[in-house]
């Protein structure tokens, strides 16, 4: 199993249809991706975990619609690790019944802290990145027994 992070859907994040807002579903990808790196670096704070990304590519593909209080499962793993970048893919599902939501490929670069130049991604996020984070489930939905 892959990183898990669940979150439920909120009602200012559906638009007049009654289904979450297209572009509402970036913004899930990169809270969980901000879970996903905190635990694999150990912070979200550039400073702190010596390492700071940009965005440069993000790519998503929808299968069905989320709608008010679903909680959503988004599973994030690392797929392909470059010199200066790495690659994430999110499956996103409907926690409970499993319903297979949406697809998201994001590509971020490494740059030095408070600029936009590439450095090389260092070695232990690289070996972070590779090792990824089996069983780690972060439930900000409450969704899960306690």
């Amino acid at each position: 199993m892959t990183f898990r992070y669940l979150m439920r859907v909120r009602y200012g994040e559906c638009d007049a249809q009654g289904i979450v807002f297209n572009a509402r579903w970036g913004e899930y990808v990169d809270l969980a991706a901000s879970e996903y790196t905190r635990h694999l670096f150990g912070s979200t704070d550039p400073v702190a975990s010596d390492f700071d990304c940009r965005l440069v590519k993000q790519t998503m593909e929808w299968h069905a619609s989320a709608r008010f209080d679903d909680v959503l499962e988004l599973r994030v793993r690392t797929t392909r690790i470059g010199t200066t970048s790495y690659t994430t893919a999110t499956e996103i599902r409907r926690f409970g019944d499993g319903s297979h939501l949406a697809d998201c490929e994001t590509v971020y670069v490494c740059v030095f802290h408070g600029t936009a130049n590439k450095r090389p991604l260092p070695d232990r996020h690289r070996a972070a990145l590779e090792a990824g984070a089996t069983d780690v489930v972060v439930d900000h939905a409450g969704a899960l027994p306690r």
